[in-house]
């Protein structure tokens, strides 16, 4: 018996590996017909959500335009700037277009396009801020976006202007932070912050003078994929010469842009019909991304739970080192490891989909063996050790005495893991999943408006989580036997 338990524990082991052999892509250098990018979905004018879920602004335009020209196909992987360079590294996507600046550092790791805009960093205030020159800034606090050469550039001002930093992993947050008061000052692209300002309405106004002006282009691993570059290169240029390109700046960043945005509409009700297909959408990732893992995680967890309760010494150090190894790391880290770590260390390629479902199986079952484990040992030992003497096998007695009452027992436990799961999806957005909460981040850095659509998406997670609830409260009170 125990070696059948060890034996299948192995088998889904190896069964979540090849899950991901399934679903990978090796990674290849050569000319092809579908590229994988990682976009910054919450970049204002540069990348952003539409009402209807598709995505727009210059980055995505500008790469589907070229994309049609070129004759190629692209698919969007919404990232924070920072994990969006993350994932080229680790070859998880072809490229990256996120307004990314071309810097003689970055250039030791990516190979450029043609720069298709640029622009300079500017310090912001709150509005009604008396600061008026960036010197004024000397012990205050001011907000950078993590991994950007806005970033870089403040970290190297900081000896001179004294001021301390606040990283932040998009854009709206840093002005959400200045427009609280937790930050004086904001350092950004000039032309995020005036979209912030002009069609966010963001609270903030520019001061000083205009710094360090950047040339974006899009980036690949260096070496790799240079048939992209040259494609990219060829169609900007055909996009120039036929006027689309200032056509696509003028509808991103002109009036027409801002006319857009106030069209939406401010009130809560109004907010959550024009979103409504791209908050659904989240929710319902969310929901089978949470289905689907507790399902696999529950066959694991029954393994585990019986290893850490058989006679065997190998199976308890096992199912030990295994559950102290996944609650020991943080979940964040874990998604990290298995969506950037593995794929850059055995080169191949995983989906965010794949990735987030393993990353959420491999923490659920860990917790889930140890409610089978202590269900199993609530059962009064005095049932085991009739069960042996009226003639049943080990196997028998798990299956026909100990394990119905166990259920019973774990069942209120099983089910408040399923909301701990639910809720743990939210921390997928880190590798470009986009669920409830990424859809919300997505679609403040087109509007700005934090306060009602945090306070929208936590209305959809409080519905969710309190339906799950109340079963939970019925099935204890209808099945639980005390």
């Amino acid at each position: 018996m125990l070696k059948r338990i060890a034996k299948a524990f192995i088998g889904l082991m190896c069964l979540q590996l090849i899950i991901g052999i399934i679903f990978n892509k090796p990674l290849t250098t050569h000319a092809k017909d579908k590229y994988i990018l990682a976009v910054g979905a919450a970049d204002g004018p540069f990348g952003r959500i539409k009402s209807d879920g598709s995505y727009e602004g210059i980055d995505l335009e500008l790469i589907g335009a070229i994309a049609e020209l070129e004759g190629f196909e692209v698919e969007f992987r919404p990232l924070a700037f920072s994990a969006g360079v993350l994932a080229v590294e680790s070859g998880q996507v072809d490229g990256i277009i996120a307004a990314m600046s071309i810097t003689e550092e970055r250039k030791k790791t990516f190979d450029f396009s043609d720069p298709y805009f640029e622009s300079g960093l500017v310090f912001g205030v709150h509005k009604d801020s008396d600061i008026n020159d960036p010197k004024e800034l000397k012990g205050k606090n001011v907000a950078i976006k993590n991994g950007t050469s806005g970033a870089m550039v403040a970290e190297e001002l900081q000896p001179e202007f004294g001021y301390t930093l606040t990283t932040f992993e998009d854009s709206p947050s840093m002005y959400e932070d200045v427009a609280t008061g937790n930050s004086v000052g904001v350092f950004e692209d000039g032309s995020l912050m005036t979209y912030a300002i002009n069609v966010g309405g963001a609270p903030v106004r520019m001061i000083g003078e205009e710094m360090e002006v950047d040339e974006y282009g899009m980036a690949v691993l260096k070496g790799n994929n240079p048939e992209l570059i040259e494609m990219f290169n060829d169609g900007l240029k055909k996009l120039k010469e036929s006027g689309e390109y200032d056509a696509i700046i003028e509808r991103n960043l002109g009036g027409e842009a801002k006319e857009k945005n106030e069209a939406e509409g401010a009130s809560f009700v109004d907010l959550f019909k024009t979103h409504r297909k791209a908050l659904l959408s989240g929710l319902g990732t969310t929901l089978w991304m949470t289905v689907l893992s507790i399902l696999i995680a529950t066959v694991f967890g029954l393994l585990i739970g019986l290893m850490r309760t058989s006679d065997s010494t190998v199976l308890k150090a096992i199912s030990t080192l295994y559950i102290d190894l996944i609650r020991g790391v943080p979940l964040i880290v874990l998604a990290f490891f298995i969506y950037f770590g593995l794929p850059q260390t055995f080169d191949f390629r995983l989906s965010s989909y794949v990735a987030g479902l393993i990353t959420l199986i491999l923490n659920a079952s860990a917790y889930l063996g140890e409610i089978v484990r202590s269900g199993i040992q609530a059962v009064d030992k005095g049932q085991t050790e009739a069960a042996y003497s009226s003639g049943l096998t080990y196997w028998q007695t798990m299956r026909y005495v100990i394990m119905p009452q166990a259920l019973r027992i774990i069942t209120p436990s099983y089910l408040n893991q399923m909301i701990i799961t639910l809720k743990d999806t939210s921390i997928l957005s880190v590798i470009g999943l986009v669920e409830l909460t990424q859809a919300g981040k997505i679609i403040i850095s087109s509007n700005f408006q934090s306060g009602k659509m945090w306070m929208m998406v936590a209305l959809m997670y409080f519905i969710v989580i309190t339906i799950l609830s109340k079963l939970s409260n019925y099935i204890d009170r209808h099945y639980h036997t005390y």
